[in-house]
């Protein structure tokens, strides 16, 4: 993984929190909305992770891909998560 494996782990334990926090409101039958928040807020969080790697992946992996004139898997990988992420 190219993307700064740091700050990527710490998204990913807050992330993690959220969801035990989330499992918590839930278990107490805590008001809809406020639930409906938070899971908003975790999956911007886990979002904002994933631009991330997939960006110093582009930056990486399929720039270096990108030096020769063949047919590029890297390529043709960023092309597919785009696609996932899309839809």
């Amino acid at each position: 993984m190219k993307a700064k494996k740091g700050d990527i782990v710490h998204k990913l334990k807050i992330a993690r929190g959220q969801l035990d926090g989330i499992l918590q409101m839930v278990e107490e039958n805590r008001y809809c909305v406020d639930i409906s928040n938070q899971l908003l807020a975790t999956q911007a969080l886990l979002k904002s992770a994933n631009q991330q790697i997939l960006q110093a992946h582009i930056r990486s992996c399929v720039r270096e891909a990108l030096q020769t004139d063949a047919v590029n898997p890297k390529l043709e990988e960023a092309l597919k998560l785009l696609e996932k992420m899309i839809q």
